[in-house]
């Protein structure tokens, strides 16, 4: 078999999010569709996930969250800065508000990161191969220093840096969600020296912001491999050659949640209710996405196989 030109981890997030979820998620990774996950271990089906990843030995990292449902540590249950009025996390934008108003404990976020690494230890016998967050959390001003520190602690040596090639050429996209998109990217920017003064290593190439949902189609993993094949810079010329690039593709497979059922402790929202979680899981499993792969020498793997 000739050398891999591209070794891509394909992970499938919010493993653990409900029963359904789940088992979308195994039957992508049993056809070969994704390669690694990545755990909620404060959604409501986390041990099931856990579970299903030893029982079919599949590579997990863990899915950080600091903005929906309830927090691990029991401590920040009782009242925290991090959570709302109701007791729940503040959610994807108020959070970021929060934050930005300078509202948010970062002790209190360190406390609850060290105990999703816990829980995690406990679910699955092992410590994460790597760690990212739920809604791009781990790359926000100032939260990115307490979550490289608790990588570096733990000796948890990937992370994901959600900048991707071509974003700003898909007009397609709605202004609210480019506009997000655009800030995410920032912020990912701006964490790459907090995570190499910390020797956290990430793949050369995030995928991911541009495929999601009803924009996953054959063409549009084709188009964000290609930019990012074209975005690389000069390197060493026959050094860089022999090296495969390495990229993580951001997917959420799965079949739709049910109502009331599934979450972080508030219900299952909109995102894991949408009919795109199938849409997403149908096109990975597309033969034709497979032969792609590999006509163009793209090897799946997994982040422990680096």
């Amino acid at each position: 078999m000739p050398q891999a030109k591209i070794k891509l981890v394909v992970t499938g997030d919010d493993f653990g999010y409900c029963q359904k979820r789940n088992r979308g998620i195994v039957d992508c990774f049993q056809a070969g569709s994704i390669s690694n996950v990545s755990l909620l271990v404060n959604a409501c089906s986390a041990k099931d996930a856990a579970d299903l990843a030893k029982r079919h030995h599949m590579p997990i990292g863990l899915h950080a969250n600091l903005s929906e449902g309830l927090p691990v540590c029991p401590t920040l249950r009782t009242g925290s800065t991090l959570m709302n009025d109701d007791g729940f996390f503040h959610g994807k934008m108020e959070f970021r508000k929060e934050l930005q108003n300078g509202q948010l404990s970062m002790a209190e976020v360190e406390l609850e990161l060290r105990a999703q690494v816990k829980r995690f230890c406990d679910l699955t016998g092992h410590l994460p191969h790597h760690m990212d967050g739920h809604q791009h959390v781990h790359v926000l001003p100032e939260i990115r220093e307490v979550f490289a520190q608790v990588l570096s602690d733990y000796s948890i040596p990937y992370t994901r840096v959600p900048v991707e090639h071509g974003l700003q050429a898909c007009p397609w996209l709605p202004p609210a969600l480019r506009e997000f998109y655009t800030q995410v990217e920032k912020d990912a920017r701006d964490s790459v020296a907090v995570f190499r003064r910390h020797g956290i290593r990430w793949p050369d190439t995030y995928l991911g912001l541009t495929t999601m949902g009803a924009h996953m189609s054959l063409a549009s993993i084709q188009t964000a491999i290609t930019n990012a094949m074209e975005a690389r810079p000069p390197g060493d010329g026959e050094a860089q050659m022999e090296r495969p690039v390495t990229m993580e593709l951001m997917v959420h497979p799965g079949y739709p949640s049910d109502p009331q059922q599934g979450g972080c402790g508030q219900g299952p929202d909109e995102f894991s209710q949408s009919p795109e979680r199938k849409h997403e899981l149908d096109v990975l499993s597309d033969p034709r996405l497979h032969a792609f792969y590999a006509q163009e020498r793209i090897q799946l793997c997994a982040f422990r196989d680096f």
